[in-house]
């Protein structure tokens, strides 16, 4: 049992690899896809939703004030937003399954998440404006890397004259996810 959950594991981390480049060659796609279509993994979504919720939850559980946003609530937003993201591309005739197109959009969430880890070290080191704007430029950087790589994963699938359709959609998406990561202040 303990195997197949580090297997589990180790196929979550070459995923994210493969996120973690610029996905500019058709055969790093087409290599995703397939991991997607052969192990229909959750589990490397699963994670860095977790991580991007507990992180995003500061200390606000433990206060009086409604400072940030709870756990619940990252998590319901990441997959509501990946669920309606998903049947709007198969509704439009995209032809990924529904547990494939979650797996890549939960894998494109890691440079958020690696965002969201900067933020709060700039964050340590001091406010101001000068650490607003780096963090700013961040989570710019990694909202259009996000972005980029889940369409260039998912546009694919999808008849020519409505890529633009299902693109829109993913870009709200993680513009959401990056306007949490930016205005989180703890």
């Amino acid at each position: 049992m303990g195997g197949r959950r580090l297997g589990d594991f180790s196929v979550a981390g070459g995923k994210s690899h493969l996120v973690s480049y610029l996905p500019a060659a058709q055969n790093r796609r087409l290599y995703m896809l397939f991991l997607c279509f052969i192990a229909g993994d959750l589990w490397g979504p699963l994670i860095l939703c977790v991580l991007l919720s507990l992180m995003l939850q500061g200390g606000a559980a433990n206060s009086d004030e409604d400072r940030g946003p709870q756990f619940a609530e990252v998590f319901v937003i990441v997959w509501f937003g990946a669920v309606v993201i998903t049947l709007n591309s198969k509704l439009l005739g995209g032809t990924i399954s529904f547990f494939q197109s979650l797996c890549v959009l939960g894998y494109c969430i890691l440079p958020l998440t690696v965002a969201l880890l900067v933020c709060r070290l700039v964050l340590m080191a001091g406010s101001g404006m000068a650490s607003f704007i780096v963090r700013l430029l961040v989570v710019i950087a990694m909202f259009g890397w996000s972005t980029l790589a889940s369409t260039a994963f998912l546009a694919d699938s999808q008849p020519p004259n409505r890529k633009a359709l299902v693109v829109y959609p993913i870009f709200l998406f993680y513009f959401v996810i990056s306007w949490m990561i930016l205005t989180f202040t703890e």
